[in-house]
């Protein structure tokens, strides 16, 4: 078990590049991650790692060592992983990663009946519009919103959301309701600056694709506090129907330009690959899509 240990921090060093890193995705020191690399070398009798004050690099026999013992390592957890699926029970840790603003308005509640379904499993959760490396990181899956781009995943889909702007009734009532997207050019506007282009609205008209470039004086990273912004009169924003689906439905803010609206984008939740899919991971993944499946409530009434 010992030399088992000190394999899998050297596969971890590895791959963050860092003891640090490494002693972070396996949750002990980085005295104890340089310990246990140096252990292996001494019984290996050989160096896997060049060490310098600034940089780590494998020699030639730890890139190969590592290459081989990599899949060892995988092969031993999917076994692993496998004989646990046999017993049934859902149980164990699993560690989610999930958008701030739909984690805490819409995933949170699912999260809870999910924790309700299984009483032995355990919910580590993390509400953050950062993207992280699943792998690196230790995350047994995210649920991200958008197309995605990492080819290394396992992607499912689960629902979509709309893309639309809105705004409060009584700053329609005093600066007017545009009509058309240029509009937007002589109105206040609140940016979400987690849109790639932040002051470049995208729209659509006739099936084709157009933007529009708006004007603010308030840039912010989260889409409730963009929505909260516009329930306050300060103007129009652009932000996904998962976050003012029930303001709309209130009459608390009003949505715009629907014709010209954008895309739907896919929410979607995402795992690293393995030929013995986690039955913990399997139940979260088919639990959401359950969920979340067909029209999303959010998007329904208006």
């Amino acid at each position: 078990m010992q030399r088992l240990e000190s394999e899998r921090m050297f596969v971890a060093v590895m791959e963050t590049g860092s003891f640090a890193e490494a002693a972070r995705r396996l949750g002990t020191s980085s005295g104890q991650a340089s310990k246990l690399v140096s252990r292996l070398e001494a019984d290996l009798g050989v160096r896997l790692l060049n060490r310098t004050t600034r940089a780590l690099s494998p020699t030639e026999v730890g890139q190969a060592y590592y290459e081989r013992i990599r899949l060892l390592i995988d092969e031993l957890d999917s076994l692993g992983e496998a004989v646990k699926n046999r017993s049934g029970s859902v149980n164990g840790k699993l560690k989610l990663t999930a958008p701030l603003s739909f984690g805490t308005a819409q995933l949170a509640p699912a999260l809870v009946a999910l924790a309700q379904l299984y009483p032995e499993l355990i919910l580590d959760v993390s509400f953050s519009d950062r993207l992280v490396n699943l792998v690196d990181e230790g995350f047994d899956a995210a649920v991200r919103i958008g197309q995605q781009s990492d080819a290394s995943l396992v992607i499912r889909k689960l629902c979509e959301s709309r893309i639309v702007a809105v705004a409060a009734p009584a700053y329609l009532a005093k600066n007017g309701t545009p009509k058309r997207p240029e509009d937007l050019s002589t109105h206040h506007c609140i940016v979400d600056t987690n849109f790639k282009e932040r002051e470049a609205w995208p729209f659509r008209e006739k099936g084709r694709a157009m933007s529009v470039t708006v004007r603010s004086r308030l840039f912010l990273s989260n889409a409730d506090a963009c929505a909260a912004a516009a329930g306050a009169g300060l103007g129009i924003t652009l932000v996904p129907s998962f976050v003012v689906g029930a303001a709309i439905k209130s009459g608390a803010l009003v949505p715009l330009l629907l014709k010209f609206a954008p895309p739907p984008v896919p929410i979607q939740v995402a795992y690293p690959p393995g030929r013995h899919l986690a039955l913990k991971v399997r139940a979260l993944v088919d639990f959401l899509a359950e969920r979340f499946r067909g029209e999303p409530e959010w998007d329904q009434g208006w």
